[in-house]
């Protein structure tokens, strides 16, 4: 399973004196969008194919949540706190320590609760065998074992961009442009290891993640401008869909698909009324992304499990879709009520996730 993001490790506001920067409603609405999308993406995973020859049209999605972690990294945080602030740099690293715990806790749950559920899903390796670490971790690869060894791998990618920013948030205090370093030299060496032929997913998704960072600095009315340009913006992604046809999604063409596909949902978020009911879910669903992304993995094994039991013929494909996304909204919903309405579930959200 190669999919996951932006994840709700940076949708919480930095508790500081500094006045709170509002939420962007269109940003939320991107996020929630990415989640639903997803949904979609692991639905085939579980009731069409690992496999589907269709799939790589999807692959935008893991980069970008991560583009959009790293937006958050200079958009949000480094508007927050001052670049003297030495808590900037503890809580991004924080961040990414917590999301490295909740991967791996939820990896050992999985590895305990598929057998029970018998989804026909191997769990045949243990995740932290030696091997798993080295692939896994250090390139992001796993072509020996099948999609399925570990879930939530958009965890590992987020804490290593999390983790890499904290270190550079004291660098960047003394030089202005440490960011765009590191993002030139990530981008180079993931030009490098493909021309190897030993194509390093980890460091492709960080390096997008701080192309990401990059963009958060450009003021948000110059985002805002780009759906000025929605004919060309169509027409361009015509073009890139004869493109990833032809040739797969090399480094290049996944860098283009995350830009293209995030500008879109970007401007159906802006252009959506405001009194829509749908984008309002939408826009939930991108404020507890992590709540969705997490869940709809656990509802689609549920789902996978009981539709094993049920004869609906041709309605199982449609059904179960609509039954995926329904839950994955209500279980985003739950935690938004539950935090509401008990201070204890809100420092116990926090705790986790914040």
């Amino acid at each position: 399973m190669s999919i996951g993001t932006q994840m709700k490790t940076l949708d919480s506001p930095v508790e500081t004196g500094a006045p709170r920067n509002p939420r962007i409603p269109a940003l939320d609405f991107t996020k929630g969008a990415l989640v639903l999308i997803m949904v979609l993406y692991h639905w085939i995973n579980y009731f069409i194919s690992p496999g589907w020859k269709y799939l790589f049209y999807l692959r935008f999605l893991t980069p970008s949540f991560i583009f959009i972690t790293g937006f958050m990294i200079s958009h949000v945080y480094l508007s927050k706190y001052a670049t003297t602030d030495s808590q900037l740099s503890k809580r991004l690293i924080v961040r990414g320590m917590k999301l490295f715990a909740i991967f791996f806790v939820l990896n050992f749950a999985r590895e305990l609760i598929v057998p029970v559920l018998g989804t026909g899903i191997a769990v045949d390796r243990m995740m932290i065998s030696p091997q798993v670490l080295v692939d896994f971790f250090a390139s992001g690869n796993l072509p020996d074992y099948g999609p399925k060894l570990v879930s939530f791998p958009i965890l590992v990618s987020i804490s290593y961009l999390l983790l890499i920013a904290g270190v550079l948030i004291p660098l960047y205090r003394r030089y202005r442009y440490t960011f765009h370093v590191a993002c030139i030299s990530l981008f180079l060496a993931s030009v490098i290891f493909g021309y190897a032929d030993a194509r390093n997913y980890q460091i492709e998704s960080v390096a997008i993640g701080m192309l990401g960072v990059l963009t958060g600095f450009l003021p948000i009315r110059t985002i805002d401008n780009l759906g000025r340009r929605s004919y060309l913006l169509a027409f361009t992604y015509i073009g890139y869909l004869v493109a990833i046809t032809i040739w797969n999604v090399p480094f290049l063409l996944l860098i283009i698909a995350v830009l293209l596909n995030l500008c879109i949902l970007y401007l159906l978020g802006t252009r959506a009324s405001t009194n829509s009911s749908i984008r309002n879910e939408v826009i939930l669903l991108g404020k507890y992304s992590l709540v969705g992304y997490i869940s709809q993995v656990a509802i689609l094994q549920i789902l996978s499990k009981g539709y094993q039991r049920l004869d609906l013929g041709a309605a199982k494909l449609p059904s179960s879709l609509f039954a995926a996304v329904v839950f994955t909204v209500l279980a985003v919903k739950m935690v938004d009520l539950a935090r509401a309405r008990s201070s204890e579930a809100d420092r116990l959200y926090k705790m986790i996730f914040a």
